[in-house]
């Protein structure tokens, strides 16, 4: 992309000025619609959640067999939701702003098999992969055979002639390979030389074949995709354009209606919900908050995050060129600390159905990141990783910026914030190692907000 072509951008869209300059902002999206006429205008709906939400409830039971500590939740892959009472307390001093209504923490960290959001979307993808090999060969003669056969040393002789493959910062790939080499799938990870190293020594150490790249994320994706298309036995889970790992992501926005339901907040004119998701390439949040706004139509607000020096959804977004632009094109980019939100340029899938459905985002600056690390667990006694406490300084930053009270007048919100719920989504963190864990807390020690 060429500098005028930049500079137009900005001259037209000035926040992109403040992006460039790699400050934290936050963004009320115009572009956003009602619910039902957003919907309305794309080739998605309930239904197709609901299509999801069915199918992973048939591998529940071969979730079950294959990994008993799902046995609790019987083989469905969920997570739970902690209100941070303390956290809430501490940021309202730091962030010199008593926020109205509660915080919670939607753990995903927490979540069976591989411990991050990815889990969902991932998971899924396989599992329908799985599916359909199985009815187009004949080992399943149909969707209501009792699915606990996919644990068979039969499937899995028949899975081992197929090859999944995927590029990855590390989350998605980690899901992938455990699910995929569960069920006897060969499973080819393409990853940047950026991405953790203990990810890469997790693949490796459950069979899956790790492919580094001496480049950025996308042009391992891009490797990735020439790499299986080449092979007719190999299937590619592409984060930038997969239908099936946003379908799996719906679902989870779905279960929340139920969840919340049984935690007893109530969500509706008066009692307004908001979400605020960590944004990479934009697959899981865009996914979760389909789902949300299915299960509780305009009465949520969705907010993505992203740090400052990779903010590819917002820059898609704010531009209208959604995966055309890179966040290379206006000098940004380089290591941050939130390495799993570290993609230069936005799934175009994602970001053009999406435009109408999130109601704005915000970015954060490593510093920023460090120090909600250091502070939850220090509070909480929760570790997260760093791209998983994006969500954390949501209702702050929503709450402090002219276009946040923009936002709420707009929607007629602004005294009804006492009865509000605000979910920061935890994206993973549990997998972490030891050694690596205490690096990351080491490092955040000395860091406040």
């Amino acid at each position: 992309m060429t500098d005028k072509t930049i500079d137009n951008m900005i001259e037209q869209t000035p926040l992109l000025k403040n992006i460039k300059k790699g400050e934290e902002v936050f963004w009320k999206n115009t572009m956003a619609l009602p619910t039902e006429e957003a919907t309305a205008q794309t080739e998605y709906s309930k239904a197709d959640i609901l299509d999801a939400e069915a199918r992973l409830q048939r591998f529940a039971a071969f979730i079950r067999v294959a990994y008993p500590e799902t046995e609790e939740t019987a083989g469905i892959i969920e997570s739970p939701l902690s209100e941070i009472t303390k956290m809430k307390e501490y940021l309202d001093e730091a962030m010199d702003q008593e926020l109205d209504g509660r915080l919670w923490l939607k753990r995903d960290d927490l979540l069976p098999i591989s411990g991050t959001i990815k889990a969902r979307g991932a998971i899924y993808e396989v599992l329908k992969h799985a599916e359909t090999l199985a009815l187009e060969h004949g080992l399943l003669k149909n969707t209501d055979e009792d699915y606990a056969v996919f644990a068979s040393d039969e499937f899995r002789t028949f899975f081992a002639k197929h090859n999944i493959t995927v590029g990855t910062t590390g989350n998605l790939g980690i899901s992938v390979g455990t699910m995929g080499r569960k069920l006897g799938f060969e499973v080819t990870v393409h990853m940047s030389v950026e991405a953790k190293r203990w990810k890469k020594e997790y693949l490796r150490n459950i069979g899956v074949e790790v492919i580094e790249h001496d480049t950025d994320f996308s042009q391992a994706v891009e490797n990735g995709r020439a790499q299986s298309e080449a092979d007719p036995n190999s299937y590619f889970v592409d984060d930038e354009h997969s239908v099936e790992l946003f379908l799996g992501y719906t679902a989870g926005g779905l279960r929340m209606k139920v969840q919340l339901d049984i935690a007893g907040i109530q969500v509706d004119e008066d009692h307004p919900l908001f979400v605020y998701l960590p944004c990479g390439i934009g697959g899981s949040p865009g996914g979760i908050t389909f789902g949300l706004k299915q299960a509780f139509g305009d009465h949520v607000h969705c907010f993505f995050a992203e740090p400052t020096k990779m903010p590819s959804m917002m820059v898609g977004l704010l531009s209208q060129k959604f995966d055309e632009v890179s966040v290379f094109d206006l000098g940004l980019g380089g290591l941050t600390v939130a390495d799993g939100l570290a993609v230069p340029r936005t799934s175009g899938l994602v970001a053009k159905l999406m435009r109408t459905f999130f109601s704005g985002g915000y970015t954060v600056a490593d510093d920023v990141f460090k120090a909600l690390l250091s502070r939850l667990y220090g509070i909480e006694g929760i570790f997260l990783e760093p791209a998983a406490v994006a969500g954390i300084v949501g209702p702050y930053r929503l709450m402090q910026s002219e276009e946040g009270q923009a936002y709420l007048r707009e929607k007629g919100l602004t005294d009804k914030m006492d009865q509000a719920t605000h979910i920061a989504w935890a994206t993973g963190g549990s997998m972490v190692p030891a050694k690596d864990r205490e690096a990351f807390l080491f490092e955040a020690k000395s860091y406040t907000l």
